[in-house]
C-alpha cells in the first residue's frame, strides 16, 4: 500500500469568526491510500480548540504510515490513534478504499437508501451589522445557524431575525455562556423562534444542565467526542452534534449515532470547514440527523472536482468519484 499525506490550504471567501478564532483559509490534511489498482482518500481539518493543526495531524499520520502500508484495517485504527483529525482522515480513506475495491457505493456497504439533505448556512461571529447583512444575503437558505457569544446575544439575534423574518434559526454559543445567561435568555429566545441552542456552557462546566428543563432543545458539541460520552450527556442535553474531525472518522461516528439513538437523543452533524471531500462521509451521518450543518464548501473560493452541489440549501448525494 502506498500512503500519501498532503497538507493543503483552501482560501475562504471571507474570514470566518467563531469563539475567539478567526480563519482566512481552511487548512486540511489529505490522506491517499493506493493499492496499485484503486485509491481511497480522506480529508481532515482537525479540532482547533483541542490544539490540532495541519502539522500535528500530518505528524500523527506519518507516525503510523508503516502500519498503513501493511494494510491496517478500520477496527485496528481505532486503538492505534486517539479521536481527532489524523484518525478521521485515515478512517475515511479506508472507507473510500473499501468502496473502490468492492465496486460498491458507501450506501450499498452500509445498506442505506440515501436522500438529499438540507443544510443550514452559518452566520459567523461578525459585527451585528455584518451579521444582519449576511443573514439577508442567505435568502436561499431557510435554516440559518447563528454564532453568538456572551456579548448582547439577544440584540444580535434580533438583528438577524429582522433581516430574515422567514428563516428558521438555530444558534451556536460555542460554550461562551454561563448558566445565568442561559436562564435569562430563554424567554427572548423563544420569542425570536430559536429552535435549538448548541453548546451553551463550556465543556467540563455543563454539569449544571443536569435536571435543567429547557423549553428549547440543547445540543452538545464541544462536550461530545465519542460514543462513550453519550450516557452522561443524555442527562444534560437532548441532542448531540457529530463531527468526524472530533470523533475520529466515520467508523466512530456511526457508533456515536447509534449510542445517541439508544439514549433517545436527536442528532446533528457538523463540520470544521473543509472541502466536499470532508463533507461526503459526513453526509452518511446526515441521513439520520434532525439538523445538518455541512455548508463548509460554500465558504471556500473553490471546491474539489466532483464536489457537492448546493441548491437552495439542498445538497446533492455525493459522487462516488469524489468519495464513497
Amino acid at each position: 500500500m502506498k500512503v500519501g499525506i498532503e497538507k493543503q490550504s483552501w482560501p475562504l471567501v471571507a474570514p470566518f469568526r467563531f469563539a475567539g478564532y478567526e480563519i482566512a483559509a481552511s487548512d486540511v490534511v489529505v490522506v491517499t491510500l493506493d493499492d496499485g489498482e484503486v485509491r481511497g482518500r480522506g480529508e481532515a481539518t482537525g479540532v482547533i480548540y483541542r490544539g490540532e493543526t495541519p502539522d500535528t495531524i500530518f505528524a500523527q499520520i506519518a507516525a503510523v504510515a508503516d502500519r498503513l502500508k501493511a494494510a491496517l484495517d478500520r477496527h485496528a485504527l481505532q486503538a492505534l490513534l486517539p479521536p481527532g483529525g489524523a484518525r478521521n482522515a485515515i478512517d475515511c480513506a479506508l472507507w473510500d478504499l473499501a468502496c473502490k475495491r468492492e465496486g460498491l457505493t458507501i450506501w450499498s456497504l452500509l445498506d442505506i437508501h440515501p436522500k438529499r439533505i438540507v443544510t443550514c448556512n452559518t452566520v459567523g461571529l461578525d459585527p451585528v451589522d455584518a451579521a444582519k447583512a449576511r443573514a439577508a444575503a442567505l435568502s436561499d437558505y431557510g435554516l440559518l445557524k447563528v454564532k453568538v457569544d456572551a456579548v448582547d446575544p439577544i440584540g444580535r439575534l434580533e438583528a438577524v431575525r429582522a433581516a430574515r423574518p422567514d428563516a428558521r434559526l438555530i444558534i451556536d454559543v460555542n460554550g461562551s455562556w454561563t448558566m445565568d445567561i442561559l436562564a435569562r435568555s430563554l424567554e427572548p429566545l423563544l420569542a425570536l423562534g430559536i429552535e435549538m441552542i448548541e453548546q451553551p456552557l463550556p465543556p467540563g462546566r455543563d454539569g449544571a444542565l443536569k435536571g435543567f428543563d429547557s423549553p428549547i432543545p440543547l445540543c452538545a458539541d464541544e462536550s461530545c467526542l465519542v460514543a462513550d460520552d453519550v450516557a452522561a450527556l443524555a442527562e444534560r442535553y437532548s441532542m448531540i452534534n457529530i463531527k468526524l474531525d472530533k470523533c475520529g472518522g466515520l467508523t466512530e461516528a456511526l457508533e456515536l449515532a447509534a449510542a445517541a439513538r439508544r439514549e433517545g437523543l436527536d442528532l446533528m452533524v457538523g463540520n470544521m470547514i473543509g472541502t466536499s471531500l470532508s463533507m461526503a462521509p459526513s453526509y452518511v451521518i446526515a441521513q439520520s440527523c434532525r439538523y445538518s450543518d455541512l455548508d463548509g464548501p460554500l465558504a471556500l473560493t473553490r471546491d474539489r472536482r466532483f464536489g457537492l452541489s448546493y441548491d437552495h440549501g439542498q445538497i446533492s448525494i455525493p459522487e462516488p468519484r469524489l468519495w464513497g
